[in-house]
């Protein structure tokens, strides 16, 4: 079979944990800050996984990264 190619722009983006649960950064964290509250800029801070519904896309992405 056939090596399989990492997707680069997936693997900057997405990590496994230990678990096998995909990690990923939250959106609108780049630009236009000033009219977010601190609050909301300061949740978008923290991570979240990607969900279960998605993971059918984002694991053809990152063959080897998932185990």
């Amino acid at each position: 079979m056939p090596k399989l190619k990492t997707k680069r722009s997936a693997a900057k983006r997405f990590k496994v944990t230990a678990n096998g649960k995909i990690r990923r950064t939250k959106a609108f964290k780049n630009h236009n800050l000033s009219h977010k509250s601190s609050k909301r800029k300061r949740r978008l801070v923290k991570g979240g996984y990607v969900d279960k519904t998605n993971l059918k896309l984002v694991k053809p992405m990152i063959p080897y990264l998932i185990k």
